[in-house]
């Protein structure tokens, strides 16, 4: 299983996760370009000492990481983008231990191009009236129960 970052604005976000992927042993891809510094202070800060720990890879661009995926084939399954333009929750998909969850741009999601690449589309169900969830917890809140799913977390 893998988070994929598709051009992050926010470096206490991408911190974040680049956190939670050390503390659970979860891969990143992190698709350029951010919209920050990658490493800045924003982005040490909120990863705090845990970077060191993270494993994850840059790509260049939306190609490089399509590039890279299919010569990885093994190792990078299906695309399960998390969108608020989908139908099907969250909740009510069945995950595989290969799967690459995929969370767009703070500020605009993923392009059309991106949302057509990707295999499934998710959603977290939420209240009328909501717009969205801070990307850092949506991917939390996702890869806990993809995790929980699979029998992926780390043992105790």
């Amino acid at each position: 299983m893998r988070l994929a970052l598709f051009q992050p604005d926010i470096a206490q976000n991408t911190g974040t996760l680049l956190r939670l992927g050390a503390c659970l042993g979860l891969p990143l891809d992190i698709i350029e370009p951010c919209g920050f510094v990658f490493g800045g202070k924003e982005m040490r800060r909120a990863g705090m000492d845990y970077l060191q720990n993270a494993c994850f890879k840059r790509h260049d661009s939306w190609q490089a990481f399509l590039d890279f995926r299919a010569e990885n084939k093994d190792e990078y399954g299906r695309l399960v983008l998390l969108t608020t333009h989908a139908q099907k929750p969250y909740t009510d998909f069945c995950f595989k231990p290969n799967d690459i969850i995929l969370l767009g741009r703070e500020s605009a999601g993923v392009p059309e191009e991106v949302h057509k690449t990707a295999d499934e589309r998710l959603l977290i169900p939420m209240q009328a009236g909501a717009r969205s969830i801070n990307m850092a917890v949506a991917a939390t809140m996702v890869v806990g129960e993809a995790l929980r799913q699979t029998g992926l977390f780390p043992s105790v």
